[in-house]
Formats: structure tokens, C-alpha cells, sequence
């Protein structure tokens, strides 16, 4: 049976429970639930805190977990990311007050206070920064106030928080964060029930990126509409009963949908429909 680790609060928990479940595993009804058996999937799913999630999974207690790419790096952990998933982005950035930081290079001497001390301390060491990291369980923003430290490493989402305390952001991101699948450093990547669970999560995001485009198009304007609409590989072509017409039948991502749609009626095709997808293997 595949063990799998879930994020059981934050940020990352919802969204996590509700690709799952759009990959067909059953999911808890209950957040009080720490353990759920999906006999039907040979699937045990371990609900823990996404802060130890690559630690239980890089022991090999856990076959695989998903949690935020800035906890697997920040844990130091043996394991590795093996799919992005797309949700709870994030971006690490530096903060001071105005005037502190001109260049990263000014970091040097000055303490930076952080809830991801092995991110920072590993970004400032690539950099050859020497600097002083302190820990701090949230709420950074404060420390600089205090006098905890003269500069914070955090998430900045619209930078709003940080102009709030006071604060600006400095030199380039550390780290782009999202969730992500992983798995133990070092384990079989080819394992029958970890590449199906893989394939799942794939054919979920590719649903979501999707829609199915069907429209009527005559014959000779087919090769331009086509253009328009590749598919995947190749559109479905059908012939319509109306001679010199014909059906065609695409995936176009839906963030696209409605300039293709536009086009193609511009190009005189009619009755054009978008579906949702709700799964797919590719």
C-alpha cells in the first residue's frame, strides 16, 4: 500500500485535498482525522504538519508527501521534488528599512531574521554574504522594530505588509515556492503505485489547464482553423451531413480559450463550444 503524507492545516492543506480528490483518492471529512485508508487505491494517506513532511518522507516511513518546495529546501531533508503542482505560490524576498540595502553585498555584518533559516543560510553561503541568521516562528516583521535583527527574509505576496511596517524590498527573490510531490532522495522513481499517483496529479493539472473546444468549420478554411487549434497532437476531424463542412474537435488551454474562439468565428467557423475536462491520461 502507497503511504503518502498530506499537509493537515494551511495553506496547503485545501488545495492538496482537492486535487487529491480530483485524482479520485478519498480525502477526510473530518481535519480532526490523521490517518485515512484508501483500500479501493491501496493508498494510506498521512495527514501531518507541512513543516515535517519531507522529514518523515526522506526517512522512508512515507513513500511520497506533498508540501511547499520552501519547506522541503528550508528542512535540509534527503528528498526531492518530483512535481510542481501549481498552488500556494510564494515568492522569499529581503526587507529592510528604506536605505539599508543598495546591493545584497550590504548584507554583510548584519543579522536577518527569518521563519526559513536553512534558505537563508544556504542563499547567503552561495552568495559568499557573511551574515548572522536568526529564527523566528512569523511574524518577521517585527524583529527589525525590536531590534532583533536589521534585516527580515520572508514571503511577499503584494509587498503591502512590508510597506505597512515600514519596511522595502531588497535585491532579487531567494526562493519561487509552490507545492510540490516528493519523494526519499535515492528511491525507485519507476515504482508501479508511485508512477500512477504521479500520472494522476498530472492528469489533474492538465484538466485544469484545458477545456475540450469543439466547432464547425468549412472544409476550406479547415487547414487555417487548425492552426489555431493543434491539439495536443492532432485535432478530431469529422465530416458534417452539410457538404464542405467539417467537425473538429481540440484541447486548447483555457487561459486561451476566448481569443481562439474569437478567431475562429472570425474565420467563419459556428457553433463553437467549450467543456470543462474533469480528468485525463496523456
Amino acid at each position: 500500500m502507497l503511504r503518502i503524507a498530506v499537509p493537515n492545516k494551511g495553506s496547503l492543506s485545501g488545495p492538496a485535498g482537492e486535487m487529491l480528490h480530483e485524482a479520485g483518492y478519498q480525502q477526510r471529512r473530518e481535519t480532526k482525522e490523521l490517518v485515512l485508508v484508501d483500500p479501493e487505491n491501496e493508498v494510506e494517506f498521512f495527514y501531518l504538519r507541512p513543516r515535517d513532511i519531507a522529514i518523515y518522507v526522506s526517512s522512508g516511513r512515507l513513500d511520497i508527501g506533498i508540501t511547499g518546495r520552501d519547506l522541503l529546501l528550508d528542512s535540509g531533508a534527503k528528498a526531492e521534488e518530483v512535481l510542481p503542482l501549481g498552488f500556494a505560490r510564494s515568492t522569499f524576498r529581503y526587507a529592510a528599512k528604506p536605505g539599508t540595502l543598495t546591493t545584497l553585498d550590504d548584507l554583510s555584518g548584519l543579522t536577518v531574521a527569518t521563519s526559513y533559516e536553512g534558505i537563508v543560510a544556504k542563499h547567503l553561503a552561495d552568495k559568499g554574504i557573511d551574515a548572522s541568521v536568526v529564527h523566528l516562528d512569523g511574524a518577521v516583521e517585527t524583529a527589525i522594530e525590536l531590534g532583533v535583527a536589521q534585516v527580515i527574509a520572508d514571503v511577499v505576496e503584494t509587498g503591502t505588509s512590508l510597506r505597512n511596517a515600514g519596511l522595502e524590498i531588497a535585491g532579487e527573490p531567494i526562493l519561487h515556492s509552490e507545492a510540490v510531490v516528493i519523494r526519499r532522495t535515492g528511491a525507485d522513481e519507476h515504482a508501479p503505485k508511485v508512477q500512477q499517483f504521479l500520472r494522476r496529479l498530472q492528469g489533474v493539472l492538465v484538466a485544469r489547464s484545458y477545456v475540450m473546444m469543439d466547432y464547425d468549420i468549412r472544409a476550406e478554411h479547415l487547414e487555417q482553423a487548425v492552426a489555431l487549434t493543434p491539439g495536443l497532437e492532432s485535432p478530431t476531424i469529422s465530416p458534417l451531413h452539410d457538404q464542405g463542412w467539417v467537425a473538429v474537435r481540440s484541447m486548447v488551454r483555457t487561459k486561451e480559450a476566448q481569443r481562439i474562439m474569437d478567431d475562429l468565428y472570425d474565420l467563419g467557423a459556428r457553433a463553437i463550444l467549450t467543456t470543462g475536462i474533469h480528468a485525463c491520461r496523456l
